[in-house]
């Protein structure tokens, strides 16, 4: 059986358009990750649980917040892994800066023998459309740019592709070829 993942996708209304609220996951792994890391806050869904309530009791478990009021159910997406997205979305404000994650621990440094805590989510921001289609992981995207249809956020035009670099080379091949566009 597939692995079920359910989430909450929070907006807020901005002058300059709709902000989403995202965060970022903790621990050694996630360290030095940015762009592509971000996510809505989710987690698995229990066997005997409501997709929606597992939302709210991961977003609750995740920031340290309640969140109810009218959720807008977005269409499931399924990620690289084969593990399917539920989500929902609403109209909420909230305070990035003062969430407070539960933690899981694992051993590290790996083979050390010795167990650290981490945060599930080690902080939170919210961001304009195009930061956050840079900023959110790319299974999640389609979430992103379902809410942004339905507020009629035109989503920004992706950045152009980065021109592919041929493909390094080296030792004597390498220097032979250097050397024969140096000689006159």
């Amino acid at each position: 059986m597939k692995k079920r993942s359910a989430g909450i996708l929070a907006w807020r209304r901005r002058p300059d358009g709709p902000e989403v609220f995202l965060v970022h996951p903790g621990g050694p792994f996630w360290r030095n990750k940015d762009d592509g890391a971000w996510s809505i806050p989710k987690g698995e869904i229990d066997p005997d649980e409501e997709p929606l309530g597992a939302a709210q009791r991961e977003f609750e478990e995740e920031t340290g917040q309640k969140i109810g009021g009218i959720f807008t159910p977005l269409s499931p997406v399924t990620i690289a892994s084969g593990k399917v997205i539920e989500a929902w979305a609403i109209e909420h404000d909230l305070d990035a800066s003062a969430i407070v994650s539960n933690t899981f621990e694992i051993e590290w440094p790996p083979r050390s023998g010795r167990k650290q805590a981490f945060p599930e989510v080690d902080r939170a921001a919210w961001f304009p459309a195009p930061i956050a289609l840079q900023k959110i992981t790319p299974g999640q995207v389609p979430l992103l740019l379902q809410v942004l249809e339905k507020l009629g956020a035109t989503p920004p035009a992706p950045p152009p592709a980065a021109k592919p670099r041929p493909p390094a080379r080296s030792g004597t091949r390498a220097r032979r070829t250097a050397a024969s566009k140096r000689t006159p």
